[in-house]
């Protein structure tokens, strides 16, 4: 387990200096730009070996920075993973633990609060989703609720509009406005640029729909899991045979009115087509139209339905994530252009990970590895480049800024710095375990609540609640997670539980 590394940064603001190139006459204190999306699999980004898909404007953050190989979340869930990310601690001690029950304290220290203070100039555009509005930031434009992919509504420092366009390239075009015409160019800045995609519908950009049709989508090898041994992963509902609706998820709202479902989505999916403006459906009825005639000719069942629903997902998540991909590219061209590059960390993740038909699931929450594990892509101006492997958590982003921005970091701070490991620098003492502690339950997906600890090899979970579950992995030679071998009583059961039972005691969770 690791204890607090105790970095502190002594160097006076004003003279900072964070390159390893300090020849430099410009010493002002490194720009932030965090870059996040909204369920992002790291399985659909090429820098991870995509088999699907190819990013190369993410994969260019990578490439010219350093890909994190083992970065994790604390709390599978949009809310909670942000309330995580921007207080640097634990969802039990930000009070920001599910969706269902929690307004995020908007009074509480924050990253950009702390910024702020130090004379950053801070924004936050996109997708904020924890219910209070924003603080500490000088500027902020961000969806309402979950957002609309079409024509979204924005609220502008407190004042609602709607934007027609698509949310993905109107996001962008609001945080390259700001950087060109609206900052403070005598300031440092932290820009916290948010999408809503690619979460749930999956709606594409117009000029991308059916871009991946064509392309064969591989079922995961453990697509039609049993589940045995597992019985939290028995009783959820995030199925993509028996959970995703396929007029709300999945695009058939026909004219007939045919169509129906049982999941009690169906008249969200057809109000979803219902707002769209009048070009925006005649190009959405020319992709979708021969899609739902298809569907209505062949009227797939069983295993055949379920292998159809995969690969109408599949191929509308992975247009919407090469939207994303060309609007991360806007940005980066817009750093280079403007001279902004040399002087800004990039940072490119996702709130949490997500399934990909993986134990035949969409969505997140579980502690398994496509949920809890995130993408992560960093570029230092002058710092490392390559893979790096320690592991990481979402609780570290904040006082990694801080670090950067030369501002102390405060002792309740639960995360630690990435900047060692951005320099280059390999850290004896680093962690070798990670905590992880779900709680949104009962609610949409019924996902249990759970706890667990994860080592380099090993997992353990402990559900909990109206269920008193162990699951043990290992994840070496059972990578997919499919056997759990707690029941086999191996002398390492004893060491994780101990280990867990220290990380409970280091971070304080006595829930």
């Amino acid at each position: 387990m690791l204890n607090k590394l105790p970095i502190k940064i002594l160097i006076p603001f004003a003279t900072a200096c964070i390159l390893t190139n300090c020849t430099k006459k410009e010493t002002r204190p490194m720009n932030i730009l965090f870059i996040m999306t909204d369920d992002h699999s790291y399985q659909t980004i090429s820098a991870y070996g995509s088999r699907y898909n190819k990013t190369p404007n993410i994969d260019r953050i990578g490439n010219e920075g350093v890909r994190f190989t083992n970065s994790f979340v604390a709390n599978s869930i949009s809310g909670p993973s942000r309330a995580c990310i921007i207080t640097g601690k634990h969802s039990h001690k930000n009070g920001y633990m599910d969706n269902i029950n929690c307004t995020f304290d908007g009074s509480q220290q924050t990253f950009p609060k702390l910024l702020q203070q130090a004379g950053y100039q801070t924004a936050m555009i996109g997708k904020w989703h924890l219910i209070s509005e924003p603080t500490g930031f000088d500027y902020w434009n961000i969806l309402t609720g979950q957002g609309d992919y079409y024509n979204p509504r924005f609220i502008d420092n407190g004042v609602e509009k709607q934007i027609e366009g698509y949310a993905t390239n109107i996001t962008t075009d609001i945080a390259i406005d700001w950087l060109e015409n609206k900052r403070d160019t005598e300031k440092p800045f932290c820009l916290m640029l948010h999408h809503k995609a690619p979460h749930r519908t999956w709606m594409p950009d117009l000029q991308d729909l059916g871009m991946y049709d064509t392309v064969q989508i591989p079922l995961p090898e453990n697509f039609f899991d049993k589940y045995e041994g597992r019985l939290a992963a028995s009783e959820q509902e995030m199925s993509i045979f028996k959970d995703m609706d396929i007029v709300y998820d999945l695009k058939l709202a026909d004219k007939e009115n045919e169509i129906h479902t049982t999941t009690g989505l169906e008249g969200y999916g057809r109000s979803m087509y219902g707002n769209l403006l009048p070009e925006q459906k005649k190009a959405w009825d020319a992709y979708y139209d021969k899609i739902i005639a298809d569907y209505k000719a062949e009227m797939p069942e069983g295993e055949e339905l379920a292998k159809w629903k995969f690969e109408r997902y599949m191929r509308d998540y992975l247009c919407v994530i090469h939207s994303v991909d060309r609007n991360v590219g806007r940005v980066l061209d817009y750093l280079d252009k403007s001279g902004l590059a040399e002087n800004t960390l990039v940072v490119y993740v996702s709130d949490q990970g997500f399934y990909m038909g993986e134990h035949g699931w969409f969505d997140k929450r579980f502690m398994y590895e496509e949920s809890f594990r995130t993408p992560l892509l960093m570029r230092l101006p002058g710092g490392r480049h390559g893979d790096v492997s320690q592991m990481v958590q979402n609780i570290d982003y904040a006082p990694t800024f801080l670090e950067l921005a030369g501002v102390d970091i405060p002792d309740d701070i639960q995360g630690v710095s990435l900047l060692p490991l951005l320099k280059g620098e390999n850290p004896a003492d680093w962690r070798t375990s990670l905590y992880y502690h779900y709680y949104e339950y009962p609610a949409e997906h019924a996902v249990k609540r759970h706890y667990g600890i994860r080592t380099e090899r090993y997992k353990l979970i402990h559900f909990y609640n109206d269920i008193d579950e162990w699951e043990l992995y290992d994840l070496q030679n059972d990578p997919a997670e499919m056997n759990n071998i707690y029941d086999e009583n191996l002398p390492i059961v004893d060491s994780l539980k101990n280990e867990l039972r220290k990380l409970r005691e280091f971070y304080d969770d006595k829930n």
